[in-house]
């Protein structure tokens, strides 16, 4: 794991970006398509935009964007639920 991290770290800024894409890729999905967006997907593309953004943060040892996107992971759980029809 700490090979992973060491990782992580080395090339935060790429990983944080790509963190940031991702979000910004699912919201415009849901914006330009609406009710016909494929909820469940974007729900689960954003699940793993928010793992990756709370890995970086919990890294870098930044509190507030860790608090902010553990958040998001389970926001993202309730909406991959919701998509799913079983909440």
């Amino acid at each position: 794991m700490k090979t992973i991290n060491a990782y992580i770290l080395k090339y935060v800024t790429q990983f944080e970006m790509i963190g940031v894409l991702m979000r910004i890729i699912s919201f415009s999905i849901v914006s330009w398509q609406g009710e016909n967006s494929p909820y469940l997907f974007v729900w689960v593309f954003n699940t793993l935009d928010a793992i990756l953004l709370s890995w970086c943060s919990i890294l870098k040892k930044d509190r507030a964007y860790s608090l902010l996107n553990v958040f998001w992971i389970f926001v993202s759980i309730v909406g991959i639920l919701r998509a799913l029809g079983k909440l």
